[in-house]
């Protein structure tokens, strides 16, 4: 799409210079900047349950499965989900949708509450009338997640990228046999990012929906995706998406960062 070689006669795309999408995440939420963007799942639930004029398009930009990304220092004591109650855990945001997702990891399949964990954000919220529970601290300015896992201030970390510190191990033992089992119990990708528009656009002109979606879509098939034998880890519709996100909005529901369970239909443009 941004090459011009997958294109429509309808609809005119002015690309914004964003090299890493989540950094511009604030600009979708609070400066409602852009028409059509790219938003992770659980901050659009946060920005909608906060009245910001945001609808779902039904296209996965990226999912996967969040298991391998609770690490600790294994130079430190050994360390096992069952440990972390009333641990010191850093992440990024305590709203950014891996945290999210590890939470509830944790809480279906481990037994440890979000609320027996102490969490260390080093970030703020996306959504600026989101606040964080009472459970989450701020880390000290200036200080890098990684660095106070190795140093021992924190006893894990919830990481972006699985790293590839050897130091670092996997809380969650055999991640990927856990991802697997999670994913065969739900039947539900872990979505990541998705496709948002503002509802002002969708109601001034309808068309454009449906032709970033049908463009979404072309740019899927000219990638090779899905690749043959291997999971579609980029569902585009209503019906390929509906599990996903009853999934997704049930996990978030359940940690008390939205009032009520959307219906998937209520989200969409």
């Amino acid at each position: 799409m941004k090459s011009g070689e997958i294109g429509s006669p309808d609809v005119a795309f002015d690309f914004a210079d964003v090299k890493v999408p989540n950094t511009a995440f604030k600009r979708v939420v609070r400066d409602l900047e852009f028409d059509v963007a790219e938003l992770a799942i659980v901050t659009f639930l946060l920005a909608r349950a906060h009245g910001k004029p945001l609808a779902l398009l039904p296209a996965v930009v990226t999912a996967r499965f969040q298991h391998p990304l609770l690490v600790y220092n294994a130079a430190r004591a050994p360390l096992t989900p069952g440990d972390l109650a009333g641990r010191r855990v850093g992440l990024r945001s305590y709203s950014v949708t891996t945290a999210a997702w590890v939470r509830g990891i944790l809480a279906d399949d481990f037994g440890v509450r979000s609320e027996d964990v102490s969490w260390v954000a080093f970030e703020e919220p996306h959504v600026a009338e989101y606040h964080d529970p009472p459970n989450v601290e701020r880390a000290p300015a200036g200080k890098e997640m990684i660095a106070m896992l190795l140093a021992g201030e924190i006893d894990a970390t919830i990481v972006g990228e699985r790293p590839s510190d050897p130091r670092l191990k996997t809380v969650i033992p055999d991640p990927m046999a856990a991802a697997d089992a999670w994913h065969r119990r739900t039947g539900a990708l872990q979505v990541n990012h998705i496709l948002v528009i503002k509802e002002s656009l969708a109601e001034i002109c309808a068309r454009a929906a449906g032709e970033v979606l049908r463009l979404f879509a072309e740019s899927k098939r000219a990638a090779g995706l899905p690749v043959p034998g291997m999971l579609d880890m980029n569902p585009i519709g209503r019906e390929a998406n509906r599990r996903n996100l009853e999934v997704a909005i049930d996990c978030v529901y359940r940690q008390g960062m939205i009032p009520q369970r959307f219906e998937p239909e209520e989200l969409y443009a």
